[in-house]
């Protein structure tokens, strides 16, 4: 058996390798500008700083996500002694000129700079996405060299398993998938029940509309989530594990797959893993694409090979789980904050956020916004400030007029409640979740009737069918939502449709029943006066005292 990972060793001779180059060009490999075209702007970096003669001066290092997604590609130039400028919408043709001027003649090119300290990067707080545009994704080199594994080295050699479920319960981490149940709680149980195997699962079926956050540690930065999932199980006395990633990510199963190889054979993973008596073997699972499956009993039929269907519960998957034996689930985002935990402590994560929700969350903000992209900040922060300051704003000037937290289980806040921290208890009181991070913004020029109809279209078409209230109640509901939004409702359609909101709200067998009508009472409850417009508008008139009555 070969000898494990010298940590200490690594991070050294990658500092060493990197201080050889006076420039560090490092540019953005992620999903979103590679969509942009960084492939062909990294090639272009490269071929241009070769045919310049300058391959001695600098390194073109291809990176996890910057975060700024709307400006991709963007690109990072490094100076040694700690000069940094950014680009974005680094083109091929701008590539060239970034080495030509930059590089060679120390100007920077002034029309593609982006200025690093725009409220979009200054209101940030990274912990997950700490490496996001600093490492590259495929070497584990990298990853070391920033602290990687450091906090496993410790947990294992240094600390017993019950110190770590501890630590964990005091930092107040609370899942991040969504529910937000206490992590330390959940490890707790685990780790008492009983049974001669246990299992850890990293839930990385994200599928709510616009979200990317899970994906995007899946693929930027692997190691972190499989240093999260190791120490998770070290902790709970679990010696399998799983990663369940949908798939429609096979960027992130192939970045997993080859992470997992490689810290197999740095005895990271495997057999005796850094030469203690812990063994953890990890294995990737696909997904088909049901959005179901982020429930997590049916994820765990779908991982037995069976169709992803939710069950009743108790008995609660740390009971049994998998084949029957006791298993816990938790979300990708929950385990990547777990290292950093470990490393500086529950005191120093607890210090971040609220007091009841501390650390940060990751959202991906999309809609009508200046600024679209990936952003990690301290929890209770104000939606003014995540949408005015960190998004930028409407674009041209335009009004905001409502936020969708949560995906298709959250609901639609109006103006009048910008300035409520984000935070689980606040959003839920406002009808809205946390969700696992998708953050959806809407100008004036939006019909809230139609957003409902959107979202309820999705939880319909994703119903598993099992129990009666979703697969049949989100049917009637969106008929609902069709006739009116098309002007032909009336006044007592719109009471029948809170009802029967309200019946597959209380009757669902699983998350996704309970919260599919999240979206349609949320706008019936702030946005209501545009309901009864289209029926006053377009529909019967005259019956809204009848149905009142």
């Amino acid at each position: 058996m070969a000898a494990p990972i010298d940590l200490h060793e690594v991070a050294q001779r990658e500092h060493e390798a990197r201080s050889r180059y006076p420039w560090r060009i490092k540019a953005c490999g992620s999903t979103a500008c590679l969509s942009a075209g960084s492939a062909a702007t990294i090639s272009s970096l490269e071929q241009t700083i070769e045919t310049s003669d300058l391959a001695l001066d600098a390194v073109v290092i291809p990176t996890g996500c910057m975060g700024l997604c709307s400006r991709g590609p963007l690109v990072r130039v490094l100076r040694r002694g700690g000069d940094e400028t950014m680009y974005q919408e680094v083109n091929e043709e701008v590539a060239i000129e970034i080495v030509r001027s930059h590089i060679r003649n120390h100007e920077p090119v002034d029309a593609s700079v982006l200025d690093g300290e725009i409220p979009f990067f200054a209101a940030q707080e990274r912990i997950v996405l700490a490496n996001g545009g600093i490492i590259d994704p495929d070497r584990i080199e990298g990853y070391v060299a920033h602290g990687g594994y450091v906090a496993l080295q410790k947990a294992i050699t240094e600390m017993t398993p019950e110190a770590i479920v501890e630590e964990v319960r005091a930092s107040g981490l609370r899942g991040r998938g969504g529910a937000g149940y206490p992590t330390g709680s959940k490890w707790g149980l685990l780790a008492k029940s009983e049974g001669d195997e246990k299992y850890v699962v990293a839930n990385g079926d994200e599928g709510d509309p616009g979200a990317y956050m899970d994906r995007t540690v899946m693929e930027d930065d692997p190691h972190r989530l499989i240093e999260g999932i190791a120490i998770a199980a070290y902790a709970t006395g679990a010696s399998k594990a799983y990663i369940y990633v949908r798939a429609e990510y096979p960027r992130a199963v192939e970045r997993l797959d080859r992470a997992i190889r490689v810290a197999r054979r740095n005895r990271l993973l495997g057999r005796r893993i850094l030469d203690t008596e812990f063994s953890l073997d990890v294995e990737v699972r696909i997904g088909a694409g049901a959005f179901v499956c982020g429930e997590e009993t049916a994820l765990l039929a779908s991982i037995e090979g069976r169709r992803g269907t939710p069950r009743l519960r108790p008995p609660y998957p740390t009971e049994r789980g998998l084949w029957g034996k006791p298993t816990m689930i938790n979300n990708v985002e929950t385990l990547a904050n777990i290292p950093a935990i470990v490393n500086k402590g529950a005191e120093w994560f607890s210090s971040i956020g609220t007091s009841s929700s501390p650390g940060t969350k990751v959202f991906a903000l999309a809609g009508d916004l200046v600024n679209i992209g990936l952003i990690e900040v301290p929890m209770g922060i104000t939606l003014r400030t995540i949408i005015e300051d960190v998004g930028g704003g409407i674009p041209d000037g335009g009004t905001f007029k409502a936020a969708q937290t949560g995906g298709p289980s959250g609901g639609c806040i109006p103006a009048e409640f910008l300035d409520t921290p984000v935070d689980y208890d606040s959003l839920r009181q406002l009808g809205s979740i946390m969700g696992s991070g998708g953050l959806i913004v809407m100008d004036d020029t939006q019909r809230m009737p139609d957003v409902a109809k959107f979202f309820m279209e999705f939880c319909m078409d994703e119903s598993c069918g099992k129990c009666t209230p979703c697969r049949a109640g989100t049917v009637q509901i969106h008929g609902l939502l069709e006739r009116i939004c098309g002007g032909e409702g009336t006044f007592t359609d719109l009471r029948h449709l809170e009802q029967l909101c309200a019946t597959v709200r209380d009757t669902s067998l699983c998350g996704l029943g309970q919260s599919a009508p999240n979206p349609v009472l949320s706008t019936l409850q702030y946005f209501g006066k545009e309901y009864e417009d289209l029926i006053t508008i377009h529909g019967e008139t005259g019956v809204k005292e009848a149905a009142d009555a």
